[in-house]
């Protein structure tokens, strides 16, 4: 049985999160991320951390089949989702989201949906991912353009990326 949270909600524009809680004491913090056991939980495919440096963006890309999930455990990240899926009532619309530890949450990414993030200040931000699907080298469902792309009506602070 799925567990509903009541900080998720569906109607959201367009994408859904979790605010993800922090529980500490004099001998430092936990912060549980995901359980099977929620409403936002899909299924399980790999987890990986990636870092991005100050100044380097790392977007745009989507998957047609997998869901991200992504939540930054150290620096301060700007989380950014076109929805580019067709037939979506929010085709072309854009969020964004600052996630760190003062703003811990989980943002739930569809496939369809170009997406990216960058570090913002001066210290690196880590991303810990959560995919529906494992990495595959040999069909890696990735779909990119570049960061500066004029499809998408998006600036990044950052001015280097892929």
């Amino acid at each position: 049985m799925k567990t509903k949270i009541n900080n998720i909600n569906p109607k959201e524009f367009p994408f859904i999160t979790k605010k993800l809680n922090i529980l500490s004491d004099e001998r430092g913090f936990l912060m549980e991320i995901l359980k099977n056991n929620e409403e936002i939980y899909d299924k399980f495919g790999q987890v990986y951390i990636t870092c991005c440096i100050p100044g380097y963006v790392k977007a745009w890309h989507f998957h047609k089949i997998k869901t991200d999930y992504f939540t930054c455990i150290n620096g301060t990240a700007r989380v950014v989702i076109y929805d580019n899926r067709k037939g979506s009532i929010n085709k072309g619309k854009l969020k964004e989201y600052i996630i760190n530890k003062e703003n811990p949450i989980l943002v739930k990414i569809p496939p369809g949906c170009y997406h990216g993030f960058e570090a913002i200040g001066e210290e690196d931000a880590y991303i810990i991912s959560i995919t529906t699907e494992p990495y595959d080298p040999s069909d890696t469902d990735e779909y990119r353009i570049a960061f500066d792309d004029k499809s998408i009506p998006f600036k990044w602070d950052g001015n280097r990326g892929f």
